[in-house]
């Protein structure tokens, strides 16, 4: 499994992203700039420009059409994925930690950092997709400040106005954005800040990755945690293997904390986890220095990590993958 090595980007990774087929794969960095690759070759195909700080996140609707960059410049940016061009700018008085498409592309959730006096607080604008989508409406449909410990993570559930937030006290929440209330919550699903939040296919289930060193999968209607994969490292990002019953987890000590740092120790590796069994499964080394971020291929083909090194590795899986008997003899059936 040689991986294909991304070299795009000046400073670390911050968030990658597959688009819905697929084949285009989006990544930003500490550098200020959003490239796109293709996923089968890793060639770059264009970026983004215009933010003036630290990207932190990004997200694509289902089409290709928008893409969403949140990022420490204080703006929410709306492009247009196929030539770059910037259609909208939303301006906030703090960063912009996170941005996620509901399911029907017709909204975008976005948390602003808690900083400066200003509260952490969670906004959802309605896209108009009409047009070449520049005509855009300035004030959000839906806004609230979590109580409590600030919000760091969210995605949209299957669920009309409902998202499903991590929190940096390790809680998890069920917000109905209409009308700002907490609906549920999970205050112990993890010990320590919610680093990533990736749903499954069907946004029945999702996981989670924090750095009290876990992972775990959760109910998205119940919030109940279903499984734990604990390992010995700080977890920046967890996300789920399609067609395969793998969760893929990668984090690893911070460079100021690691004294000596050799490959071994700082345990820069992505690491496979049987979603099932709660058993690791496999280990793949690379990356020189931690893992940010990690993506699945929405086949389940391959998957990309970004590091701190600032590259991103594509790594397509192998015939054994896929021919990997992950039950034993036992056969499921779709």
């Amino acid at each position: 499994m040689r991986p294909i090595l991304l070299q795009g980007h000046e400073r670390s990774l911050t968030q990658i992203r597959f688009n819905s087929e697929g084949d285009l794969l989006f990544s930003c960095s500490k550098d200020h700039i959003i490239n796109v690759w293709f996923s089968h070759n890793g060639e770059r195909l264009g970026t983004y420009e215009g933010h003036n700080g630290t990207v932190w996140t990004i997200d694509i609707d289902s089409q290709s059409r928008f893409l969403v960059s949140g990022s420490a410049d204080n703006e929410l940016r709306l492009w247009n994925v196929s030539d770059g061009k910037c259609l909208y700018v939303w301006e906030f008085p703090t960063a912009v930690k996170r941005v996620a498409f509901s399911e029907d592309d017709e909204r975008v959730v976005c948390i602003t950092e808690q900083r400066m006096g200003h509260q952490c607080v969670i906004r959802v604008f309605k896209l108009n997709r009409d047009g070449d989508g520049t005509a855009q409406s300035l004030e959000p449909e839906h806004m609230f400040s979590p109580i409590g410990s600030k919000a760091t993570v969210c995605a949209f559930t299957y669920t009309p106005n409902l998202i499903i937030t991590g929190h940096e006290s390790g809680k998890i929440a069920l917000f109905d954005v209409a009308t700002g209330t907490e609906v549920l919550n999970n205050e112990r699903a993890h010990m320590d800040v919610v680093t990533d939040l990736q749903l499954s296919t069907d946004r029945s289930y999702f996981v989670t990755s924090s750095k009290d060193k876990t992972a775990r999968i959760h109910d998205t209607k119940t919030l109940r945690v279903l499984k734990t994969f604990t390992t010995e490292t700080p977890l920046n990002s967890a996300a789920l293997a399609p067609n395969k019953p793998y969760v893929l987890v990668g984090g690893g000590q911070e460079a100021m904390q690691v004294t000596t740092t050799s490959l071994r120790q700082g345990k820069f590796e992505t690491r496979f986890w049987h979603k099932v069994f709660e058993e690791e499964v496999g280990r793949v080394k690379g990356h020189f220095g931690p893992i940010n971020t990690i993506a699945v291929h929405p086949a389940g083909t391959s998957y990309a990590s970004g590091g701190e090194d600032g590259f991103v590795r594509v790594h397509h899986f192998e015939e054994s993958y896929f021919r990997a008997k992950p039950y034993g003899d036992l056969q499921l059936e779709d």
